[in-house]
């Protein structure tokens, strides 16, 4: 019998109804669900407060707000850190940082070098890797930072293509004003401490020589020339790692080949949306996995001359404007080669604004309502993010989610969607949101999450389903400077532990539900702070449980300059290139 139904060959009546039914079960029916494809767009340090669709009104943001009037928007989106290196590792692995050694310790919060030898994990599975073994091609454009190599120059262990993406183009690190010659170096704090240092050794150096001519003391020369010998070396290193810094860590790669060494800015913003593109329409015939990891909003807020001027918000404002530009030129790809509708779109940002020692709006992101911001341990304005899904005919559109969410869940997310499965033999951190965003579900399954600072749990938040609350309890908060919110005290960037933090003896309780701006803690002596506390203290004690001791990826000798691992596209250490047809 043809498997086959003509339009002759069967009429459809009630008495050959179980005919019909049977011929039906007989046929081989070709699948027709086909695996989406997923494109990720994530922003470098922007503020919940800068999007138009989370209440901004004075920076235009007209493709990403589209994104929300066609998708779902949640408003109680968190990073899992407040900085970059961290809350990206968690991005991509879908576990707290604090579980694969990349929280950070002993204020080296992110990677300082493209030379260090820390980085993601190699025993790590990345949602690239899982949907890479389903089946998808994989690309990452943009930034990476989170390691490069582990024991020499090209041995990429930490590198993107070594952690489950086909393809990458983009800066191994992030951008820093060092990139721009016109800046005033993010690192001159570092290189003041060098210089001082310098200085000390120098007149040390000079004084026991001189006590050794005059025979103060009897010191052998031996040692006066040890010492001598030893110090130049150091200073020398460090001298080396501060000049050269633009070649070291601003970077640009394709692969595992360095194109453009130093980075030339003016450009990437352009180069950023033709490769997305390209690569889009490579693998439209899909699945496909791309994640645009944009270089945008971060500090120096380079934005190239045709949108320069035109925010409010001078430099920020621009930079901004910009990304929501080049956002609006990938879905235009999207839209044109007819993927819409098979395409899951998510947009989030890495962790909020940066606030720390700015002044001049120009120079301000925006938190919003939130306290805090980049940096700023477990207070909402550095970890509450915008997040938007996007997916016609699977998603509903216009429609806000106003539930605990975790950038970490879009690991276990699309992993499901791919038809993979995330590691069982690991505690996976991240949920598998699709339930919650079609609305299928009441709540998230995230009844607590935690909040770290460097390997330091300053805050834990609890999602009461029975009364429909989210508590938060801050263990430790930052210690601002006289001037307020907008600066920590005696510091750059606000410290995680010592003296610069404040320690609280008894936890400060607030009802974010209530009070999201964390401005009225409840009162300790109360019935409900006691019983909310002991509720969380109880599921700190359960997460405990489940940590397990891990290598440090971000401190010591893990986060310093190592010559022999520095990225080189010529002879060590004259590295320059340009990547040819960039403009």
């Amino acid at each position: 019998m043809k498997c086959m139904l003509q339009k002759e060959g069967i009429r459809l009546h009630m008495a050959n109804l179980p005919f019909f039914i049977l011929v039906l079960g007989l046929c081989p029916i070709e699948a027709t669900v086909r695996k989406p494809s997923i494109l990720l767009l994530l922003a470098d340090d922007l503020g919940i407060g800068d999007v138009g669709c989370y209440g901004n009104d004075t920076i235009r943001t007209p493709n990403i707000d589209r994104l929300a009037r066609e998708g779902v928007k949640l408003t109680q989106h968190i990073s899992a850190a407040s900085t970059c290196t961290p809350s990206r590792a968690a991005f991509l692995t879908g576990r707290y940082p604090i579980r694969t050694g990349m929280s950070g310790h002993a204020k080296k919060r992110v990677l300082f070098w493209n030379a260090a030898s820390g980085g993601l994990p190699t025993n790590e599975t990345t949602f690239a890797k899982i949907l890479k073994d389903q089946g998808y091609a994989t690309g990452i454009i943009g930034k990476w930072h989170l390691g490069v190599n582990c024991k020499s120059r090209d041995d990429f262990c930490h590198h993107p293509l070594n952690h489950g993406f086909d393809y990458f183009y983009g800066s191994l690190f992030s951008l820093i004003n060092d990139c721009e010659a016109s800046r005033q170096s993010e690192m001159a704090i570092e290189q003041r401490n060098v210089w001082l240092n310098a200085q000390i050794f120098l007149i040390t150096m000079l004084t026991l020589i001189a006590v050794k001519k005059w025979k103060l003391i009897n010191i052998p020369w031996k040692m006066i020339v040890i010492c001598a010998m030893s110090g130049t070396l150091y200073f020398t290193y460090w001298y080396i790692a501060f000049a050269f810094l633009p070649y070291w860590n601003c970077i640009l790669m394709k692969n595992f080949e360095i194109v453009e060494q130093p980075m030339e800015m003016e450009t990437k913003a352009g180069q950023i949306v033709k490769e997305a593109k390209a690569f889009i329409n490579r693998n439209k015939d899909g699945p496909f996995l791309l994640f645009v990891s944009f270089l945008h909003i971060h500090t120096p807020y380079y934005t190239t001359k045709e949108f320069r001027g035109r925010s409010k918000h001078y430099l920020y404002g621009d930079n901004v404007e910009e990304m929501d530009w080049m956002i609006g030129q990938i879905l235009e790809s999207i839209d044109q080669e007819g993927l819409i509708n098979n395409t899951l779109t998510y947009f989030a940002s890495d962790h909020g604004a940066y606030l720390e020692g700015m002044t001049g709006c120009q120079l301000r992101g925006s938190n919003g309502i939130y306290k805090g911001g980049k940096g700023m341990g477990g207070l909402e304005g550095g970890i509450r993010v915008p997040g938007i899904f996007r997916w016609p005919g699977v998603l509903p559109a216009n429609t806000v989610v106003d539930k605990s969410t975790s950038l970490m869940d879009i690991y276990t997310t699309i992993a499901k969607l791919g038809g993979g499965t995330p590691p069982q033999d690991r505690v996976i951190d991240g949920k598998d949101i699709m339930p919650l965003l079609q609305g299928l579900v009441p709540n998230s399954d995230h009844e607590f999450m935690f909040h770290y600072c460097d390997d330091y749990l300053h805050a834990v938040r609890w999602q009461q389903t029975s009364s429909d609350t989210v508590w938060k309890v801050h263990y430790i908060s930052p210690k601002f400077s006289p001037e307020g919110a907008g600066a920590c005290y005696q510091s750059k960037a606000c410290a995680c532990s010592g003296e610069n933090v404040i320690y609280h003896v008894s936890p400060l309780l607030y009802n974010l539900s209530s009070d999201p701006s964390e401005k009225n803690p409840l009162p300790n002596d109360s019935g409900l702070y006691k019983e909310v506390l002991q509720t969380v203290q109880r599921a700190v004690e359960r997460h405990n449980a489940t940590l397990q001791a891990v290598p440090l990826q971000l401190y010591g000798l893990n986060n310093a300059w190592k010559p022999w691992l520095q990225p080189c596209c010529g002879p060590f250490p004259f590295c320059w290139c340009k990547e040819e047809n960039s403009k």
